[in-house]
């Protein structure tokens, strides 16, 4: 009996002893597992390319059949769990259900011409809002296997380790991530010269064609700042709370937090963003720095 005593006591104090803050949050785990089921689609799809059907929704906008299956996958996995959650996706719309507290936003497959043309650069997306305020955000990249999350107040992870965002204070030998305004190219002028500002100072910027990975990047510290025009809430909500949570800010063009409604986004760690606002606002047009 003795021993029996013994063996509880030192499993009581192991579980005293375990780090906090390591259980994810329940529904941060059904994120991870629609991420996931979504993830496995678009990988096997990815195998034989010749398959897969592609329809032009928009100008420069391309879906294909599997951008749907993936989506359809991931609020089936969110809805089985959560029936009266609302969600609002890229592909297939609005749910409306029955508790507005609750609204998940998914883009289940970001960087859609890159996985096109078999360039293995994208991700799935998946936010969700609470109360209209950020609580939970996973972006996956099934190439890699790399899982960037993030519950509100409890930090940034990928793969389960903690992300900072860079220590740049300034764009000298900075390395920044963007995106052509390639939906919107009235703004084709105004962002050549906000990007030429930028350019000048920096050590390189990069155009690797998904926002979500981006934001998942500057979390991560891989690079330093990310700047683009015309983003939708579901390109960039899960990567705001990495940002975020990695210690990171997200402004609009005017340093102000319109970003939802402009599209146009700056994130970074917070000087080296305070240091992009001032090189492109004196650039910029009117109408971008609403």
């Amino acid at each position: 009996m003795a021993k029996v005593a013994k063996i509880r006591q030192l499993k009581y104090i192991n579980v005293l002893l375990q780090p906090k803050g390591n259980t994810m949050h329940p529904m941060l785990n059904i994120a991870v597992r629609a991420a996931r089921n979504a993830g496995k689609i678009i990988l096997r799809a990815s195998e034989d390319l010749s398959k897969v059907e592609v329809q032009q929704k928009g100008t420069n906008d391309l879906v294909t059949n599997i951008d749907k299956e993936a989506e359809a996958i991931i609020r089936d996995t969110i809805l089985r769990s959560y029936p009266d959650h609302c969600i609002v996706g890229e592909e297939l719309g609005e749910h409306k259900g029955k508790d507005a507290d609750y609204q998940w936003i998914v883009d289940p497959l970001d960087g859609t011409t890159n996985f096109i043309k078999g360039i293995p650069h994208f991700a799935v997306s998946i936010a969700l809002k609470v109360k209209g305020r950020l609580d939970q955000a996973v972006i996956y990249d099934p190439i890699r296997g790399e899982l960037f999350t993030a519950s509100r107040g409890q930090g940034a992870q990928l793969n389960s380790k903690r992300l900072r965002v860079s220590k740049t204070v300034d764009l000298g030998g900075s390395i920044l991530a963007t995106g052509f305004p390639f939906k919107q190219k009235q703004h084709l002028d105004a962002y050549t010269e906000a990007f030429k500002a930028l350019f000048i100072h920096t050590a390189d910027i990069r155009r690797a064609g998904s926002a979500a990975l981006d934001m998942a990047y500057v979390a991560a510290g891989r690079v330093d700042g990310f700047f683009e025009i015309g983003l939708k809430p579901w390109d960039t909500a899960a990567g705001e709370l990495l940002v975020k949570e990695a210690g990171g800010m997200v402004v609009d063009f005017a340093g102000g937090v319109n970003y939802n409604n402009s599209g146009n986004i700056i994130c970074g760690a917070p000087k080296l963003t305070q240091a992009i606002i001032r090189e492109i606002r004196p650039v910029l047009t009117e109408s971008l720095l609403r």
